[in-house]
Formats: C-alpha cells, structure tokens, sequence
C-alpha cells in the first residue's frame, strides 16, 4: 500500500509518529498510509526552514524568485493529471470539479504572487529638519521568516498555495501542515519544488492530526514567525492561544454562516444558479457556501420550489466520471455531524422541500454520501439556523422589506461571505454596504479577483488575503531614514 512520507529539507522521510489511513471518500476504503510526524520531526522542519532563510534562498534576488516561483507553477501544469488523481482520492470530489477548480487554480496562485511580488510598492517621505538640509524616509518590504501554513481539507492544494506562493514570493520559508484528511497533493508539490529548484528547507510538509498532535506542535514552535491557518472557528482559537505565546501574528479565515438575500425584483433564473452553486458545490464543503438564505415573501414560494428542484438534478457516482456532479462529504466522521442536522431539521418540525437524506449509489454503497437538501420553517435560534454545519443544505425563510432581511443577515456571529440578489443597483449597493462580511456578491457568487482583499469579520477571521494584502501579512516594514 502507498505510504505518504513528510517532506523535510527537501527529503521525503517517515515521522517518528504513528502511521494513519487516509480513506477514499466515494468508498470508505483505505488508499494510503500517513507517516504522521512527531514533535521532532516538527522540530527538524522548522529548524530547516529557519536554516534556509540565511542561505541561498536569502540571496535570490527577487526577479530570481519570481522565476523560481513561475517554474512551480509550470511543474504543477506539468504533472496536472498526477495532482488531479491525488485529489480526487483524498477529496472524493467530481473530476469535472477538480480539474477545472483546485489544480489550475492551485498552480496559477504562484504566477498570481509572481506578478504581485513584482510590483508592489512601498513607501517614501521627504522631511524636514532643524539645519534645513532634511531627511529622506524610505521603507523597505522584508520577509517574516519561518511561516506555519496549516490548511484545510476542502480545497486542499488551492488554498494552500494560497498561502505558500505569497510567502514564498516575499521570501519566506514554509512548513506546512496539511490537514490529515486530505495528505496527497502537499506531498507531491514537494517532488515539483525539488524540481524547480527551490532550495532545501524552504518548502516542508509535516503530516498529522491538530491538538496534541502535529499541528499543537507546529503552531507552539518557538522558531515558527507568523502562522496562517483556513479552517473552523475552534481550531482558530487554539491556534490564535499558541500564537500568543511569543507574540506572533497570526492569519485566520474560518467558519462561516453565510446568508443569501433575493429581493423580489431578481432575475430568477440567474439567482438560481448561482443559489444552486452557492449552497451545493463541493458537496457544500466551502467556507463562502450559502446555509442561509432570506427570500422576499412574494417570491418566497417559487425560489423554493426551484432551489429545491435544482438539488435534486445532482448525478452521484464515481468521482472520474465527468458526469458526476456531487461527490462524497470528506470523511464519515464529517458525514456523521451533517446528518446529525439534518435529524435536527425534522425534530424541530422543518418542511423539508428537497433531499434530507442519505442516496443510494450502487457500488459506493461505503461512500460518505449525502443529499443536497432544502428546509424551511425553523426559528432563527434552531441549531440549524445558527451553526455551520458544511454540508450541501440551506434552510430558506421569507422576508417582507429590505431592513428585516438586512437585520436576518447579519443576526450572526459570523461574518464571512453574502450574496445578494437583485436588479435594482442602488439596492444592491445600499444593502452591500449594511451587511456584516469580508465580501459580498450582488447577482454572482465565488466570483473572485486575486488581488482583492478576502477574509472574515466577527469569528469568521483575523487578517486579509489576496493581491498586496498578503503580502502585508507575510511581510514586515522597516523605515529607513536617512539625514541629508
């Protein structure tokens, strides 16, 4: 059987940890063994990133990054089908998704940084000074050093390049740890980086679990400079308290409750396909998904009636096969907490308009399947309302004017991602502007600019990524001043 090694100091080596399965979600069956890392082996990848930011790597000019950073991107495109399989197997998700999503996305965010990198600027200030000669003030971008990149199991390569291209590019050196459900893709990106020619210590991969495990381990590194994590809102916390201890900053995208709002002046059809992407894709496994939606009273009955015949035009089945259109939740486990709402629903007395349920899939019968699924008529304080559940459900209720829907939308503790649905223009500006989220879409959703700011309010997140506002995190100013 496959064993998936850590990657440390540009070596493929087993940790000293326990070995653990790493499971195809379509079947349940075990594709692989993971060579967990233990607190050495942590220890060992940290101390080789810190190495290398006083090496070669420190003497690269940046146009030289750059390059180095292009060919990464040039030897994931290279190697597509073989980091498309290895998606696939950890994630279950359909082929038509991953090969058009996570592996062309997951390779462009190095050519992304590249051109980021390239062009920000900084800042200059002339002075003056008491014998009238002045001063010149000028700041210089410098890299923060050893960065901790713990990344989630949803879109496993796209969003941990997300975060490794942006600091690698401002010179940084990484230690990544993948989350243990999704190992593959992280690993095999070390085959490209050796490939490219980044040096040895810059890009490392520790595998593992997260509280008392690998990722405890990682992110209360004393030598780890800055950490940057995309995941639940607990697990935040743990590791924004670890963070603490050496003052270390710290960027964090968690969970979402995200809310839908359709005025009844929207194009019906456009809104239902992007409700039907917003709430389902992925099997429901994205942050910036769609679990609530508010919709006004007097189109209330026909978006339901259409939302709920949309979810049930998904093709489940292999993976591979471009006709599947929804794939497996991640893990059983996970499966488990989803069903474990949709049991909620119907206690608490939800009309159920779609799904609700488990399907039947001849020959995947081990599979961590699940039904796209649309309620209604639960109260606002029902657990199924309130909490991010993950999965490909959305719970609709009816409004009757713009400030009840905006006071629905943002009766939270989240505050991630919001839609709007509209065609009046004012409206959607006006109501873009009340709701409490890092960003909003008006007639689209997932729609996204790289070089935009994207990030969470309230619990949904600390810090900003995409274009310079990355770099901003991976970078730290110093201000030169010099007496003229």
């Amino acid at each position: 059987m496959k064993r998936i090694q850590n990657f440390i100091n540009g070596r493929f080596v087993d940790g000293t940890g326990d070995l653990f399965e790493n499971r195809f979600p379509a079947t349940g069956e075990v594709q692989s063994l993971v060579s967990a890392a233990g607190e050495q082996d942590v220890d060992a990848a940290v101390s080789a990133a810190k190495r290398a930011l006083t090496g070669p790597w420190a003497r690269l000019t940046v146009q030289e990054r750059i390059a180095l950073l292009r060919k990464v991107a040039d030897g994931i495109n290279a190697r597509f089908d073989e980091f498309l399989r290895a998606e696939i197997m950890d994630t279950g998700k359909p082929v038509s998704i991953a090969s058009h999503i996570d592996i062309p996305r997951g390779a462009a965010n190095f050519n992304v940084f590249a051109d980021q990198i390239a062009s920000v600027a900084t800042e200059a200030f002339e002075m003056a000074t008491p014998d009238g000669a002045g001063a010149l003030n000028y700041a210089i971008r410098m890299p923060r050093g050893v960065i901790g990149v713990v990344c989630p199991w949803n879109l496993p390569l796209l969003l941990m390049t997300w975060k490794v291209a942006p600091a690698l590019a401002c010179g940084n050196t990484v230690v990544v740890k993948p989350s243990e459900e999704t190992p593959a893709t992280a690993t095999l990106l070390g085959e490209v980086m050796n490939e490219a020619g980044i040096p040895e210590g810059v890009y490392n991969v520790v595998h593992g679990f997260g509280g008392g495990s690998t990722g405890e381990f990682l992110s209360s590194h004393p030598d780890v400079d800055a950490i940057t994590f995309t995941g639940e809102t607990t697990t935040g916390e743990a590791i924004m308290a670890a963070a603490s201890r050496g003052v270390r900053p710290v960027s964090l995208e968690l969970g979402g409750k995200n809310p839908g709002i359709v005025f009844d002046d929207a194009d019906i059809d456009i809104t239902i396909e992007g409700l039907g992407r917003s709430c389902f894709a992925n099997t429901g496994q994205v942050c910036l998904g769609t679990e609530r939606l508010y919709v006004q009273r007097g189109i209330f009955d026909e978006v339901a009636e259409k939302l709920a015949a949309r979810a049930r035009t998904y093709a489940y089945g292999d993976p591979f096969d471009q006709k599947t259109t929804m794939g497996p939740l991640i893990s059983e486990e996970h499966r488990r907490k989803v069903l474990s709402y949709y049991e909620k629903a119907k206690a608490g007395g939800a009309e159920i308009f779609a799904g609700g349920g488990v399907p039947s899939i001849q020959g995947y019968e081990g599979g961590s399947w699940v039904e796209p699924t649309v309620w209604t008529g639960l109260p606002e304080d029902s657990p199924v309302v309130r909490d991010e559940i993950f999965g490909p459900c959305t719970h609709i209720t009816p409004f009757d004017d713009e400030e009840e829907a905006i006071q629905l939308a943002n009766n939270s503790p989240y505050g991630l991602a919001t839609s709007i649905w509209t065609t009046n223009l004012s409206r959607g500006h006006r109501v873009a502007g009340r709701i409490d989220a890092g960003i909003t879409w008006v007639n689209c959703w997932f729609l996204r600019d790289l070089r935009t700011a994207f990030g969470g309010s309230k619990r949904s997140g600390i810090g900003r990524e995409g274009g310079v506002h990355s770099l901003e995190f991976y970078t730290e100013l110093r201000n030169v001043c010099v007496k003229l």
